[in-house]
């Protein structure tokens, strides 16, 4: 990129530009920002689609990134790359992020609706058999709130293990029509689950 820099007069303009932009937006330009996100938007919104095939997760990415280059665009080193690769590695850091948290967002409910249907390990109290009722009747008209198609993804990703592509393929759905439907369904029984510990407390 660097010898493309330097035999490109058209390239050569545009890194003293943008990195000039980059000065204004440390200097809280809002203008400059404005311009930055015109150039860039729509690639870091295709790189994030491509991953997440999520409309929604997809703007919320380009949101974060160049709430980020606002926060931080005066620590930009031109020592380390250009500013579009500055971008990019800013982007892919976020689509990563993103992916974690989905994946850690549907074990820590997968963990919470066991724990919160555990039995007790010593001998079965008449008390407790009446709780672990009432808990599992809360999971159930929760689980009854969510459309089929929340329910069943949900049902294939925590008791039969399947990835997002397999349940895509096993819902003949696209990939983010299931992400969204199992992300939707967390919320709602997040939700539930939350009331209810709420309504036990009072």
């Amino acid at each position: 990129m660097a010898s493309d820099s330097k035999n490109n007069p058209q390239s050569r303009n545009q890194v003293v530009d943008e990195l000039f932009i980059l000065a204004r937006i440390a200097q809280a330009e809002e203008a400059a920002l404005g311009e930055l996100y015109d150039r860039y938007a729509k690639i870091i919104y295709s790189m994030a689609r491509q991953s997440l095939n999520s409309i929604e997760e997809s703007e919320e990415i380009v949101l974060d990134v160049f709430s980020q280059v606002w926060r931080t665009a005066g620590q930009y080193d031109p020592k380390k790359g250009r500013v579009d690769t500055w971008l990019f590695m800013i982007a892919r850091s976020r689509i990563l992020d993103r992916l974690r948290s989905l994946q850690r967002s549907t074990k820590k409910l997968a963990a919470s609706i066991d724990s919160y249907l555990q039995s007790p390990a010593t001998t079965p109290d008449p008390l407790e058999h009446v709780v672990i009722s009432e808990r599992r009747a809360v999971v159930i008209a929760a689980l009854a709130q969510l459309s089929p198609k929340q329910r069943q993804a949900l049902e294939l990703s925590y008791y039969k293990g399947l990835s997002h592509p397999q349940i895509a393929k096993e819902m003949e759905l696209s990939l983010g029509t299931v992400k969204s439907s199992i992300r939707l369904g967390l919320n709602k029984l997040r939700a539930a689950l939350e009331n209810s510990s709420l309504k036990s407390r009072d």
